[in-house]
Formats: structure tokens, sequence, C-alpha cells
């Protein structure tokens, strides 16, 4: 449940496997609030790029930067007094994929757009950043069984990781949590999550790290 001073728009992100979508679907639940989901699988170009990376890189991201865009629109400071939102992605990240996967001439159209969107975007009272080894994410995509993720190599997802490093390394638009998720279990272990969602109750400002024993 909800508390007086609980932030009202919370973000979860990290790399691809990282569990930043079934976090964001638990703290939904405890917040009693409403849940913003990126929908990966709403994309009719994702498969393809998994399969072909090159040919279909633009058309990925210009879907998922308009998709995005019109999910956070009309959110606004005054919508948020109404009821806590929880995402599992910020709206930034869409270009730290894009400056990945794009060539320097796909990039310099796609930064048009995205220049043109951005100042719409409310930024969110707090973000939760997830971090882990890419042998960890490489388990739990395999786990998940998602079939186009499975040609994701461990080399993608490195670049991926570094580049996330590399982002919220100079991330300073809302107070940051970062946590280091390869040891603990947010999803099921109920002592893990309970530190965590009592520690996120704290924050109003600044970076904060989360590295907790694991509870048994």
């Amino acid at each position: 449940m909800a508390e007086h001073n609980d932030p009202a728009y919370v973000v979860v992100e990290g790399p691809i496997g990282v569990g930043k979508t079934t976090l964001a679907r638990r703290l939904a639940g405890s917040f009693g609030s409403e849940l913003l989901l990126e929908g990966a699988e709403d994309n009719p170009f994702l498969e393809r790029f998994y399969e072909n990376p090159r040919d279909a890189a633009f058309a990925t991201q210009m879907h998922f930067l308009m998709q995005r865009a019109e999910q956070l629109r009309g959110l606004r400071q005054a919508d948020l007094f109404e009821t806590t939102r929880i995402a599992d992605f910020l709206f930034e990240k869409d270009r730290l994929f894009a400056q990945l996967t794009l060539t320097p001439e796909e990039f310099e159209l796609y930064e048009r757009v995205y220049n043109h969107l951005a100042p719409e975007v409310q930024p969110p009272d707090l973000v939760i950043y997830l971090q882990a080894p890419v042998s960890v994410l490489m388990e739990r995509v395999r786990k998940r069984g998602i079939e186009a993720e499975q040609r994701i190599d461990a080399e993608y997802l490195q670049r991926l990781s570094d580049a996330y490093v590399e982002f919220f390394h100079h991330y300073d638009r809302a107070p940051l949590l970062i946590v280091n998720a390869a040891e603990i279990d947010l999803v099921s272990n109920d002592g893990d999550y309970w530190q965590l969602l009592e520690r996120l109750r704290t924050i109003r400002s600044g970076r904060h790290f989360f590295n907790p024993a694991p509870i048994a």
C-alpha cells in the first residue's frame, strides 16, 4: 500500500534480463499503483532486429521512440497527485539503444525526432537502476525463454551493460538508487524485496547504492 510520502513516479531500469519488468510489477502491487510497461512485444520490428540487426535497427528504434513518447506524453506533475505510477522504462534510455544500433546517418535523423519529443516528458521522482554481470543476464534471458531474445549474444549484452553504466554515471535528472541485483532475488524472496522497498521510501534526492547480503 502506498504511503503519504512515497514517490509519485518511479522508473525501474537496467539491461535486458536484469529483472526490471518483474520488479516493476511487484512494486506496482505494493504501491497499489498504475503500471507503465514498455511493451517490447508490441514492436513489429523487434524480432527482425534480433535476426538481422543492421537491416531492422532504424525501424525498431523509431517505433520504440514514438511508442514511449506516446505513453508518457500526458504524464504531468498535476496528474501524479492522482495515483502513483511505476514504469519499466526511462525515456532517455531509448537514445542509449539508438547509439548502439544505428549508423551515424541514421542516428542524426533519430536524434532530431528525439530532441523534438524529449521536452514533453516528465522526469521521474525516483529511478531504480538494476545491475548484474553479463553472465547473470545471459542466464536469465535463457531461463525466461522468449524466443526472439535467444538470439542475443554476450557481446551485445556487454556493450549494452557498459552503455548503461556510462549513462547512469552522468544521470542527474532524478534521484537514483543503484541496485546490485546479481545475488539477491527481488521477485520471489520477500526479505530481499522488503529491504529494497524500505530503502527506496527514504530517498528524496541524490545518488544511492543498495548492495545488501541476500536473505535466505
